[in-house]
């Protein structure tokens, strides 16, 4: 067999609604990104959501609505993708990373000892698809111990006062919590529609609104609309129209717009991903489960339990008592055999940028057990459950070779 790890689900849908969108005459921010935030804020459970040009963006365009300053400190788990902290940086900020619990979400008992004066954000990471706790780090902001010491720099901040609470759901699109969609746990919820993701757009994201009373999540919205295409007061389908050819700049915005063209491709998954694509992702899931419940040497990752339910994003099985050498190997193997698979993720302070920062990993014992024994396996629609049997048998087949 050969069986990529995350192809991007294209069907006729996909086909005809790129074509349509082609055909139409126009291809950049217009009525298809329109569609897609609408129906982003629907799946998301929010009024608001506006889709940007990848995760990334979006977490310097809130970023930036929040008022961050040089040195100002922004907390997060170690282990996650380096995009959560570049944003930071690229925004002045100071990365503050914090170890995580077994099942790979931020330790609400180190966030909370991380706090200080400097603290303006908290960036938590639903790593696979499984939310974090919510509830609890919700909590911890509303310590009047945290209030007190909060010092805004900003209108956002001081309207807000206490740190920004912003979701990397990245991974998790369609998540649940306390049988509400995920994003509800959070101020703010950044998605990304990359091309390995749930629902993609080639690159792309979402920036899903929740901010509590106080705040106007439609003047937001408005807000973050105008500065995600340079502070221009009117944009280029709004220009098209006729004598509609004046605008200004009104504020040093971001050039980070989605386009109709790469909307299209979303469009037409996510009208089918509650009834189609979600349901194919948790068959996938509970495929391998049924497999691996039943070794020894498996550690399973989370699902469902009685306040959470992934998104199916992937599967990331450990195996007990291995190095990272064995790892590797185990993945070579499967690889030789015609399976892909990969790892989720290389802790942060194990990359040379920041352990040039001076982070370290053994300030973080969590994140590194959990990582040098993980390997993700694919979780996409188009998998059978032949090419899934096929991916298990491989896995215990190389186990036993390079452990046994």
């Amino acid at each position: 067999m050969n069986i990529p790890f995350s192809p991007p689900y294209i069907d006729q849908d996909v086909l005809d609604e790129v074509m349509n969108t082609l055909q139409s005459g126009w291809i950049t921010t217009g009525p298809k990104v329109k569609q897609l935030e609408q129906l982003s804020a629907e799946i998301a459970g929010v009024q608001h959501a506006l889709c940007v040009n990848s995760w990334t963006s979006g977490a310097l365009l809130v970023l930036k609505w929040l008022g961050l300053q040089d040195g100002d400190e922004v907390i997060m788990p170690a282990y996650t993708y380096s995009a959560t902290a570049l944003a930071v940086l690229h925004s002045g900020g100071v990365p503050v990373m914090v170890d995580i619990n077994e099942d790979f979400t931020i330790d609400p008992e180190k966030l909370a000892a991380a706090i200080t004066p400097k603290t303006k954000a908290i960036i938590t990471v639903d790593v696979a698809g499984w939310p974090c706790d919510y509830n609890r780090i919700n909590h911890i902001l509303q310590q009047n111990s945290v209030k007190q010491i909060f010092a805004a720099t900003s209108d956002v901040q001081e309207k807000l006062g206490r740190p920004l609470l912003i979701a990397d759901a990245a991974h998790s699109f369609g998540a649940t919590y306390m049988s509400k969609p995920a994003t509800l746990g959070a101020d703010i919820t950044i998605f990304s529609l990359h091309a390995v993701k749930n629902i993609t757009t080639a690159e792309g994201g979402v920036i899903a609104l929740n901010l509590p009373s106080g705040f106007d999540n439609g003047d937001v919205y408005k807000w973050m609309r105008l500065n995600a295409m340079n502070g221009q007061t009117a944009d280029a389908f709004t220009k098209t129209q006729k004598g509609n050819w004046r605008y200004d700049i009104v504020s040093d915005g971001l050039k980070i717009n989605l386009t109709d063209v790469c909307a299209a491709i979303g469009l037409a998954q996510m009208r089918k991903y509650k009834s189609q694509l979600l349901p194919d992702r948790r068959r996938v899931f509970d495929h391998y489960c049924s497999f691996f419940k039943n070794k020894d040497w498996a550690i399973m990752p989370p699902s469902k339990d009685p306040d959470r339910e992934s998104s199916y994003h992937l599967f990331l099985l450990r195996i007990k008592d291995i190095t990272e050498a064995q790892r590797d190997n185990i993945i070579q193997l499967v690889a030789e055999a015609g399976a892909a698979t990969n790892v989720h993720f290389v802790p942060m302070p194990m990359l040379t940028l920041f352990k040039q920062k001076g982070y370290d990993i053994a300030n973080y014992p969590q994140a590194y057990d959990n990582y040098h024994n993980e390997i993700s396996l694919p979780i996409y629609s188009q998998l059978t459950d032949e090419q899934c049997t096929f991916i298990e048998e491989q896995i215990e087949k190389a186990y036993i070779t390079v452990v046994k």
